[in-house]
């Protein structure tokens, strides 16, 4: 019996690498954690800020790069109160600074353009030290390196000199 339904030719979908196959066990797990907290948050997209909180958590590489532990707690702070205050205006608008250069595709499902522009320039990041899976330090560098990003407006209003902290995690890629 044949189908009355006639068939359509399917289009293959566009080619999007996937972003997370390249990141480390760390990393991933970094993602992960961001997912969890924009699904908890009510936002479409992991953004940013959601990225930042998350490898701040996760990885005491990159909280070594901060200015000692008072200055970590003051961005956690401001992290945490994205929910219940501090943030809100962000809920329901897609983040998109324009500030990074885009570099290949960025149309990532479940990613805000910078987030998903971060997440490459932190992958360009590892591969130019010779490593294909990016780390945490790659990851905040990207951050920091968006000036109109969310992750960067959290640093600032904390009190971070964003050019400092670019400064040491350069410092530290060049020692590897």
């Amino acid at each position: 019996m044949q189908s009355r339904t006639p068939r359509v030719p399917q289009q293959p979908a566009p080619y999007r690498p996937d972003i997370e196959a390249e990141l480390t066990a760390e990393l991933a797990s970094v993602v992960a954690g961001a997912r969890r907290r924009a699904l908890r948050d009510g936002d479409r997209q992991i953004d940013t800020a959601h990225l930042l909180h998350s490898v701040i958590e996760s990885d005491p590489a990159v909280r070594a790069v901060f200015d000692g532990g008072p200055q970590v707690a003051r961005v956690l702070g401001y992290l945490v109160q994205r929910s219940i205050g501090y943030g809100l205006r962000w809920q329901g608008v897609v983040e998109d600074s324009g500030a990074l250069p885009v570099v290949g595709e960025v149309d990532v499902a479940g990613w805000s353009p910078g987030a998903a522009a971060a997440m490459r320039l932190a992958l360009t990041r590892a591969a130019a030290r010779g490593d294909r899976r990016a780390g945490g330090p790659d990851l905040l560098a990207a951050l920091a390196a968006d000036q109109g990003c969310r992750a960067v407006e959290v640093l600032v209003r904390a009190g971070v000199d964003t050019d400092a902290l670019a400064g040491r995690l350069r410092e530290d890629f060049r020692q590897v």
